[in-house]
């Protein structure tokens, strides 16, 4: 496959844009694209069972540093997607790129430097960026 860059993918959205032109059909897509990818990823826990949860409170010993953590935060998450599963998350996940594509189009922004600011801001702050 290919590499598509931001840039290349981000122009696509725009060729392809028709229908959800205005911003407040864009933002409701959104929304409903991040909804959809919630679910998705819901019913791969609870419909297939490829994917478990088991969510506890995290155990971090009190004599790591913040720099360490990372080394003892859990995902929560057991098991992996089944390739029907991986196939659903794929796409509503591509949805969600979409509209995020056709929000930055709308508001003339580049997601390449989105990402590129974002990444910048990352590193800066390193470990005491808490996202």
């Amino acid at each position: 496959m290919k590499h598509l860059s931001c840039a290349e993918f981000q122009a696509t959205v725009g060729e392809y844009t028709i229908r959800h032109r205005s911003i407040l059909d864009i933002l409701s897509k959104t929304q409903e694209a991040a909804a959809r990818l919630n679910r998705a990823v819901t019913k791969a826990v609870t419909g297939c069972g490829c994917v478990q949860i088991n969510a506890t409170k995290q155990a971090l010993p009190s004599d790591i540093s913040l720099r360490d953590w990372r080394h003892y935060v859990d995902t929560h998450l057991q098991g992996s997607l089944c390739e029907d599963c991986r196939d659903i998350v794929e796409t509503e996940m591509g949805r969600l790129l979409f509209y995020l594509a056709a929000l930055a189009n709308t508001l003339g922004l580049s997601l390449e430097q989105v990402m590129a600011k974002e990444k910048g801001r990352i590193t800066t702050l390193n470990i005491f960026n808490f996202t």
